[in-house]
């Protein structure tokens, strides 16, 4: 088990990605003989079957799914490795790789980067991004695949430090012709009349309506959920509803001749933003250098309750 190779690794999680031995091979540049040898040389070497196979293809086993998993975060480690040496052969002494929301990479946090990458003593430093929703986000820093990621800060943080960044405000954005676009401002109950334009199940903002809904006694009606913000945007020019999504990018992306934006009358409208990792003592220079520089980005001082870094909760 101390010697799992990474290749036979890398053909273990193309098969059950593609559920066919001969699918793999052919995305991996190999015959299905010499990787049906590879896999049968690992379910030997774990001790266990990896896959139930069938005359269309492969299923992982229990066994296979939690390999998977491992084998998964392995090869991301491997692949980190090699970037990073990469980088190091052409000068740069510092790689942080950053996940973050699309609200926060959609508003200030790329500009914010920017900021930290044109100081002198920074310009040896290179910082990747990648967008996530909060709920990916968070699962990918407690393993370990990512040093730090921005996010809302009502997603479930729990086992991470946070630091406070920067907010928005969310707001309902209307068709010209809508019942609600006569008004400035309203309540999300008033929304909860008309059809939505919503995101899928897995993002924060979905998560926070549910509840919110589920407070009021009332079920929200989707006409269509879509990927992007800019979508549900669209979607609303069309008319096919209203949507719920931060004020700032409504502002910089909505049709102003088709659509409106009404102030959301509710507390939670106003979201901040954490600066999320496992432990700041155990982050790289670079990474505990921009950590810094976010974190004295300006914070909202109203809506929800200022997060404190978890090393100040710990009395260090």
């Amino acid at each position: 088990m101390r010697d799992l190779d990474l290749t036979t690794l890398r053909l273990f999680v193309a098969a059950c990605d593609h559920r066919n031995i001969a699918r793999a091979g052919e995305q991996e540049h190999i015959g299905s003989s010499a990787i049906s040898k590879r896999l049968a040389q690992l379910e030997a070497q774990v001790h266990a079957p990896l896959f139930e196979r069938h005359r269309r293809g492969v299923v992982p086993t229990a066994a296979g799914e939690i390999l998977l998993e491992h084998a998964r975060a392995m090869l991301a480690t491997a692949d980190r490795v090699a970037r990073d040496m990469a980088a190091y052969r052409h000068g740069i002494k510092g790689q942080v790789r950053m996940l973050a929301s699309v609200s926060s990479i959609t508003e200030s946090l790329p500009d914010d980067i920017a900021t930290f990458l044109q100081r002198p003593e920074h310009a040896q430093i290179r910082v990747d991004i990648e967008e996530r929703n909060s709920g990916e986000l968070v699962s990918a820093l407690r393993e370990g695949l990512a040093p730090v990621g921005v996010c809302w800060d009502a997603a479930d943080l729990e086992g991470l430090q946070t630091r406070p960044y920067r907010g928005d405000e969310l707001g309902i954005v209307v068709h010209a012709d809508h019942p609600l676009a006569r008004l400035k401002a309203c309540t999300f109950a008033q929304t909860l009349d008309h059809d939505h334009v919503g995101l899928p199940a897995n993002t924060a903002v979905h998560t926070m309506l549910a509840r919110a809904a589920a407070i009021i006694g009332k079920p929200i009606f989707y006409r269509a959920v879509v990927s992007t913000f800019d979508a549900s945007l669209r979607c609303v020019a069309a008319g096919l509803g209203l949507a719920v999504v931060p004020k700032q990018i409504a502002e910089m992306s909505r049709d102003p001749a088709r659509t409106k934006v009404v102030t959301l009358k509710e507390a939670w409208a106003k979201r901040r933003f954490a600066i999320c990792y496992r432990d700041f003592d155990q982050l790289s220079p670079a990474a505990r250098l921009l950590v810094d520089h976010l974190s004295a980005s300006p914070v909202p001082t109203s809506g929800l309750p200022r997060l404190v870094d978890a090393r100040k909760r710990r009395g260090s």
